[in-house]
């Protein structure tokens, strides 16, 4: 008895030993050699790993930037290292880097406390996906800000915080990478990633498309489709009730007069703020 359990257990290992040999030699015929600089390039980024990039992450990026001909090179992007670490990777591949305009997240709406109070009692889950899903929303705006923060904790930089007074979120121009993940995760589409323009921009705070006087009762910062801005500039585009501004109208020659004229203040220019802000408490 004792000789048949050792016999199967040499079978066994012998068995074994041969597969393992045999796997070592098809490993090695198939091994593919990783190009050393991805490990470098890899280095030199961020590791944030948010996915902006448009890759699965920092060494999906590496390998993309790595394996790449200087034109395609210029069409791969590190958002959250910005131009100072694209340079460094450039510098590594022997390539120039493209120049890319810094960007940053903006909010399509100004639905605050003050602009549109809560008409609707809301007992739901506190999130603005499940909100979506059940509610118009407590300010009554089918497209508004629901005030749960979802793109705060979706933020992974921190660049995200509820204002207590206004009862929406605010961007921090200083620690948004652009990367774009308050813009996957609010359910309302509100946030858009525009170029920051040293700090000069000009875009519409509202995504409401209902017609002028139900949007302007529900919200009285809100765009009621007037096509004032559409005279002052022939590149705003009015559509569905709602204006938008392409970030191809500039900020500076146009900015403070469409932000003046808009009669709800639904218009935001960071150059002349302070009107705008006004204009919504009126």
């Amino acid at each position: 008895m004792s000789g048949i359990i050792i016999s199967n257990i040499l079978i066994l290992g012998g068995t074994a030993l041969i597969a393992a040999i045999v796997l070592y030699f098809v490993a090695q015929k198939f091994k593919v050699e990783e190009n050393p600089k991805i490990e470098q390039i890899e280095a030199l980024l961020p590791g944030a790993n948010c996915g902006a990039c448009g890759k699965a992450g920092c060494h999906a990026f590496a390998v993309a930037c790595a394996n790449s001909s200087e034109t395609e090179f210029k069409d791969l992007f590190c958002t959250v290292g910005g131009q100072a670490v694209m340079d460094k990777v450039a510098s590594e591949m022997g390539y120039v880097a493209a120049v890319k305009e810094p960007c940053v997240a903006v909010l399509k709406c100004n639905g605050t406390c003050q602009n549109a109070p809560d008409k609707v009692i809301y007992t739901g889950m506190k999130s603005c996906r499940m909100a979506n899903r059940i509610s118009v929303g407590r300010s009554g705006c089918p497209n508004g800000c629901l005030r749960f923060g979802d793109c705060v904790k979706a933020c992974p930089f921190g660049a995200i915080k509820m204002d207590e007074v206004t009862g929406i979120p605010v961007v921090d121009e200083n620690k948004c990478t652009s990367c774009g993940a308050c813009v996957r995760t609010c359910p309302r589409g509100l946030y858009e990633i525009r170029p920051k323009n040293n700090g000069v921009r000009v875009y519409v705070a509202c995504s409401n498309t209902q017609k002028g006087a139900l949007a302007r009762k529900n919200c009285k910062a809100a765009c009621i489709g007037c096509m004032k801005c559409s005279k002052i500039c022939e590149a705003v585009k009015v559509e569905n009730n709602l204006s938008y501004i392409p970030t191809t109208v500039s900020a500076e020659e146009f900015g403070a007069s469409l932000a003046e004229n808009c009669p709800t203040g639904a218009i935001i220019c960071t150059k002349n703020s302070s009107s705008a802000e006004v204009k919504n408490e009126q």
